[in-house]
């Protein structure tokens, strides 16, 4: 079985020498950080954008590919509508053929409850004039023929779209590049340069860059970095597998999902599958001091979180996994240069039957790879988009929830306004880091 493309072993496409300074330092080359630098760009700041490995090596390019406004929290919904706009932008502005596909987003209703949630949800699409409509069980089928389950229902959104993560971040990270963004790879920050009580720079395994605002979008990483600054962070990271099929007649054109599995169509003819509601954490540290937080979303929903009592080596919670390092040293982000997690091949050979069983009438098939991703997740699955008080020059966009992917390129284009001080056109005090130690009540977005 082929393993995931992107690894220690990809070749590194920017290898570009270290400036000695900047007007902003990204850090994280994710689909977060190379938006953020991208707009950085493009609105005249000198940008250098370092990555500990290699670009969208980790979750940026093992996602689902989804574009997805279907089933967004209310206060992620107008972010995600103008991403959904950009991704159109953008795919036009790259010279590849990034899979970008108006196939439309469909979530199964398997219970009159289920279903009733998904009614309930339309409201926010109709207050921001997107165009997702109920399914009733007769509607179902002429959506997705064939299926061997019958359905009480569906909730539709025919905008939606998806993309292939591999092919679509690089594609941005060529864009930033044009635009002036000066990517490192294989450049681990370890720690931010402080002078009078602020940000003047980073620290890299390479040397220091002068910077008066640094962006962290290290994803799964983002928590071990800040705590090594004396910030806390209440995210943890989760472990999702993902397989794909070998090539397979069309049954969807779109993304599809219901409580067991959701699939969608992949450029080369094949199916993305996924598990419906499931993943696994890995318990460490950071598990044991963010679990207060994370009460309510456990009580919310107990069984879609399977526990392993610790991470390999080196992950960002391992039991071992230095918590503090100094500028001068070594730290865990060199040790580990891209987080690939072993998937979990029960898991992806059950998503393989789960699948044939849904569609009889298919020829037999295999599966060409499996692989897993850390998402970065917060305790009220939304992320945190928010300058750093307690470090004045730091801006934080991180703890995307599994939605990173679909929503990167708004949230690059707010957290550079964030950093130059311009109106980011959104209210973003739902993202705010303070609300985990300012009594504010844990609030879950709705769980489509």
């Amino acid at each position: 079985m082929q393993a995931f493309p992107f690894s220690d072993t990809t070749p590194r496409r920017f290898t570009a020498a270290l400036p000695s300074q900047a007007d902003v330092v990204v850090i994280g080359g994710g689909v977060i950080g190379v938006c953020t630098a991208l707009f950085l760009a493009r609105a005249g700041q000198h940008v250098v954008l370092l990555e500990k490995g290699c670009i969208a090596g980790e979750q940026s390019s093992r996602n689902w590919g989804w574009i997805r406004q279907q089933g967004r929290d209310p206060d992620e919904l107008p972010i995600m509508i103008e991403a959904n706009g950009l991704w159109r932008v953008l795919a036009s502005q790259t010279n590849q053929d990034i899979g970008l596909i108006q196939g439309g987003v469909t979530y199964l209703a398997q219970t009159p409850a289920q279903m009733d949630r998904y009614s309930a949800w339309t409201k926010h699409a109709r207050a921001q004039g997107v165009d997702t409509r109920v399914l009733t069980a007769a509607q179902v089928p002429q959506h997705v023929p064939n299926m061997s389950k019958s359905y009480v229902g569906a909730l539709h959104t025919a905008s939606d779209m998806r993309a292939e993560p591999w092919r679509a971040v690089p594609a941005l990270a060529d864009i930033a590049a044009r635009a002036g963004t000066v990517i490192i790879e294989d450049c681990a920050v370890r720690c931010l340069d402080i002078a009078g009580g602020r940000v003047a720079g980073v620290i890299t395994e390479k040397g220091r860059i002068a910077a008066p605002e640094v962006v962290l979008a290290g994803g799964a990483w983002s928590s071990l970095f800040l705590r090594n600054h004396g910030v806390a962070l209440p995210q943890l990271s989760v472990r999702a597998t993902v397989a794909a099929t070998t090539a397979l007649p069309a049954v969807a054109e779109g993304g599809v999902a219901d409580s067991t599995i959701a699939f969608r169509h992949r450029a080369d003819g094949g199916y993305t599958l996924a598990p419906g509601g499931f993943h696994e954490l890995f318990l460490g540290w950071d598990a044991l001091r963010a679990l207060p937080k994370f009460l309510t979303q456990l009580r919310a929903d107990p069984f879609c979180t399977r526990f392993l009592p610790g991470a390999p080596k080196g992950y960002p919670d391992g039991w071992r996994t230095p918590r503090h390092w100094s500028g001068g040293t070594a730290s865990p982000f060199e040790v580990m240069r891209v987080l690939s997690p072993t998937p979990n091949m029960g898991r992806a050979h059950r998503l393989k039957a789960d699948f044939a069983e849904l569609f009889p009438h298919l020829p037999q098939f295999d599966l060409s790879h499996a692989w897993a991703g850390m998402i970065d997740t917060m305790p009220d699955v939304v992320p945190v988009v928010d300058r750093v008080a307690a470090l004045p020059g730091l801006t934080l966009g991180t703890g995307m929830s599994g939605h990173g992917f679909g929503i990167g390129p708004a949230m690059g284009r707010i957290l550079a306004d964030l950093v130059m001080g311009t109106p980011t056109g959104h209210d973003l005090s739902r993202f705010r880091l303070a609300r985990f130690g300012d009594g504010s009540p844990m609030r879950l977005g709705p769980a489509l």
